[in-house]
């Protein structure tokens, strides 16, 4: 392109023919909306869905305000700032590349200290969703009893300071403590991250926040808010100089393009206390079987990610793709998900177990995805306790193998150690990193004592057909390394089959 044409409003008629632009006029939209954690898959999936159905005419008072609470959300705030809101989307399919500019987010607030610009929109009464994508790890979870952690320094802090909270959802105490005052009634809270039960989860750190100050505001919530449980999919890299020459190559000058895959999932409670749009007409499923669908993607999706994601990282495959096209790498990922996940997974309405899996690999295997081993690997504390323990505790309960989720584990382990196959140095990659990677060099000598990593395991390190396993895999990695371990585990030798109790030595 000779020329790059600034993305803003103003320069909206003068986008490169071929490039869709928003067909509603801006001023004219009106918000209902404040999205917190506002990153690139909300502007891929959720804004997307909105701004399809402003394209249909449809949606124009339910326009998105940003937000966030973490320092760093300030740096995409000014990004978008500086272009009016407004973001490219580039979908990256072998069959071809496609770009559009959406507009369904007119605003982002502030991020400060004490988040009251945050607390003061969520508390106007257009207001009437307030979604989320905060990380699966940003929920406050206790790992021991799966409520809300009431030890968190951030929750402390917050219970101690109402008016100034630290995190999200203090905000959003604050901000409903104002609406009942007020008279303005309840807003919906719509968690758009990957945990099971995610509007469950949603419900019990806010209302369990709220409950530390105010326990009549507490039951307040609880009766009145709702907080659908949801499933959100769609393969959205982070934006890096690749992004931003795929948005020069369509002659558009984006500070914060956003890359993704053609598919998009959206499946949501129909559970909304003030209302909602129609995202039904843009393609969302509206179902009360929620959990049928992201049982199905948080474990062979985002639990697949982790099965790939290790090994990808300590063999020096830099993306998901080139772990796919890795021989050894996607026979794991097809013997372990078929043998190890998928039977403890139930068929979603349309969609059987089987067609799943090979869809999952197909997009996995998307050449035009730059998808990073170290995006999908990073916060793998968070990550193997959601989405791969809970597939170990069902095939421990029934009997069937677990030899190669244990692998999983040994590959984590090892990748926590901090060093590749190659031997260059691995960043760190987890909020809890220090703490892993002390127990990946303790686990060189002694394996097991990865294990005892409770918030993780729990008492697996009690379950000896798992921990054997583990152990056994560990000491391979080390003796033979992983391209040989992952074919051992692929050739599937009798030994490693072991029985209950048994040590394992593939």
């Amino acid at each position: 392109m000779d020329e790059l044409i600034p993305l803003r409003l103003s320069n909206l008629d003068r986008m490169p023919a071929g490039v869709a632009v928003p067909s509603y006029v801006r001023a004219d939209l009106t918000p209902g909306i404040v999205h917190i954690g506002l990153g690139n898959f909300h502007r891929a999936h959720q804004a997307w869905y909105t701004h399809r159905l402003m394209q249909m005419g449809l949606a124009h008072d339910w326009a998105i305000i940003g937000a966030g609470v973490r320092p760093g959300d300030g740096t995409m705030r000014e990004r978008l700032l500086s272009q009016d809101f407004l973001s490219t989307l580039i979908e990256l399919d072998p069959a071809g590349k496609s770009a559009e500019v959406t507009g369904a987010m007119i605003d982002f607030l502030p991020v400060e200290p004490g988040n009251g610009a945050l607390i003061a929109r969520m508390a106007s009464p257009d207001i009437r969703i307030v979604s989320l994508t905060v990380t699966e790890g940003g929920y406050y979870i206790d790992s021991a009893t799966g409520g809300l952690d009431l030890t968190h320094p951030d929750i402390r802090h917050d219970a101690e300071n109402p008016n100034i909270p630290r995190t999200a959802f203090g905000a959003m105490v604050a901000a409903l403590a104002r609406r009942r005052a007020q008279g303005d009634g309840p807003f919906t809270a719509l968690c758009c991250d990957n945990l099971q039960g995610n509007g469950k989860i949603l419900r019990q750190t806010v209302v369990g926040l709220a409950r530390l100050t105010d326990p009549a505001l507490a039951d307040w919530i609880d009766a009145h808010c709702s907080f659908p449980n949801s499933m959100v999919d769609c393969i959205v890299p982070a934006t890096g100089p690749r992004e931003l020459a795929l948005a020069h190559g369509f002659g558009i000058d984006d500070a914060a393009p956003v890359t993704h895959e053609r598919f998009r999932q959206w499946v949501i409670e129909d559970d909304f206390c003030a209302g909602r749009p129609d995202w039904g007409r843009a393609g969302a499923v509206f179902s009360p079987e929620v959990h049928l669908y992201e049982t199905m993607k948080i474990r062979i999706l985002n639990g697949g990610h982790q099965v790939i994601g290790g090994a990808g990282e300590l063999l020096g495959l830099g993306t998901v793709a080139a772990t796919m096209a890795h021989d050894g790498i996607r026979a794991m990922f097809r013997k372990l998900v078929r043998d190890e996940i998928a039977p403890h997974v139930a068929s979603a309405p349309g969609m059987p177990v089987s067609e799943y899996i090979a869809l999952i690999e197909s997009r996995f295997s998307n050449p035009e995805i730059v998808d990073t081993t170290r995006r999908v690997a990073f916060d793998g504390s968070s990550r193997h306790a959601g989405f791969i323990v809970p597939s170990i505790r069902d095939g421990l309960r029934a009997g069937t193998a677990v030899d190669g989720l244990a692998l999983v584990s040994a590959l984590w382990a090892r990748y926590c150690a901090g060093r590749r196959e190659d031997g260059t140095p691995i960043e760190a990659n987890d909020p809890l990193w220090p703490v892993l990677h002390a127990a990946a060099l303790t686990a060189r000598s002694r394996p097991e004592a990865w294990l005892e990593r409770v918030p993780v395991y729990g008492d697996l390190k009690d379950a000896p057909r798992f921990a054997g396993a583990f152990c056994a895999w560990h000491e391979t990695l080390q003796a033979h390394g992983v391209a040989a371990t992952i074919a051992r585990y692929v050739d599937d030798p009798p030994a490693v089959r072991a029985r209950a109790g048994a040590p394992v030595r593939p």
